[in-house]
C-alpha cells in the first residue's frame, strides 16, 4: 500500500505538471465501499491515467504486452503496473481475461475499487465501441455501483505506430455512480447486456464520442482476419 500510495502521488504529480489534465466530477466518486469504475479507452496511458488521479486506488484492467515488453520500456511499465494495481491481461486471449475477473470480484468483496475498459481496447478512429459483458458479469455478482468515466485527448499522447510519448492536455470526466441490484442465482445474458448498454450510454453522454455499432477489435485479431 505505501509503495502504491508513492507511486500513485508521483505519477499524478507527473501528469499533473506536464499534461495539466482538467479533471471533474471528483465528488461522484464514492470513498467507502466496493466501485467498479468504467471508462471510455483511446490510449494504452489510460489504465495508468486513471489509476493514477482517482481519488481511491482503482485496480485495473491492462494489455500484459506491455509489461511483457523487451528493455527498459518492459521493466518500467511491469513496475507501474505492479505500483498502481495494475492487473496485466493479454486480450487476444479470452480465458485470461475471463480469469481476470476473479482478482475483481476478490477485489471488490473486501470493498476496493476495480477498473475495467468495456469496449476492450483502445479505439483507434476515436469512435466508442460497444461494452463488452464483463464489467455488467462483474456489477451483478457483486451489487458494486459503476462509476462511468470518460477521457478526451489521451490519444494525443502517442499516436498509432509510435514509440515516442508527448505529454498533451486531456480531460477526465467522472460520472454519478450507477446503482447496481446483486444477482444471487444466475444471471441472464439480458441483464447483463443491459446494464453494459446502460454504462455505455452514460460513458458515451460524458465523452462526446460517435458511438459504433460494433465490438473493438485488437489489432493483431483485424490483421489475422485479413490474411484469411
Amino acid at each position: 500500500m505505501k509503495l502504491y500510495r508513492a507511486a500513485q502521488k508521483a505519477v499524478a504529480i507527473l501528469l499533473r505538471v506536464t499534461c495539466r489534465p482538467r479533471i471533474t466530477g471528483v465528488e461522484n466518486f464514492p470513498m467507502t465501499g466496493p466501485v467498479i469504475v468504467a471508462s471510455n479507452h483511446l490510449s494504452f496511458m489510460d489504465g495508468i491515467i486513471v489509476s493514477a488521479l482517482m481519488p481511491r486506488r482503482v485496480g485495473f484492467i491492462a494489455k500484459a504486452s506491455l509489461s511483457n515488453a523487451p528493455g527498459i520500456k518492459g521493466k518500467v511499465m511491469s513496475f507501474v503496473y505492479e505500483a498502481l494495481g495494475i492487473i496485466p491481461v493479454d486480450r487476444s486471449r479470452q480465458t485470461e481475461s475471463v480469469a481476470a475477473l476473479d482478482p475483481a470480484l476478490k477485489l471488490l468483496g473486501e470493498g476496493g475499487s476495480f477498473g475495467v475498459f468495456p469496449e476492450g481496447t483502445r479505439s483507434r478512429d476515436g469512435r466508442l465501441y460497444r461494452g463488452r459483458t464483463g464489467v455488467a458479469f462483474v456489477a451483478l455478482s457483486t451489487g458494486a455501483p459503476v462509476v462511468p468515466v470518460a477521457l478526451r485527448g489521451t490519444e494525443r499522447m502517442q499516436r498509432p505506430g509510435s514509440k515516442v510519448i508527448i505529454p498533451r492536455r486531456f480531460d477526465l470526466q467522472i460520472g454519478e455512480p450507477i446503482a447496481v441490484t446483486r444477482v444471487d442465482g444466475r444471471q441472464t445474458g439480458a441483464q447483463r447486456r443491459e446494464l453494459v448498454e446502460l454504462v455505455m450510454d452514460r460513458i458515451a453522454a460524458l465523452s462526446g464520442q460517435e458511438r459504433a455499432d460494433a465490438y473493438n477489435k485488437p489489432p493483431s485479431v483485424e490483421r489475422d482476419a485479413a490474411r484469411g
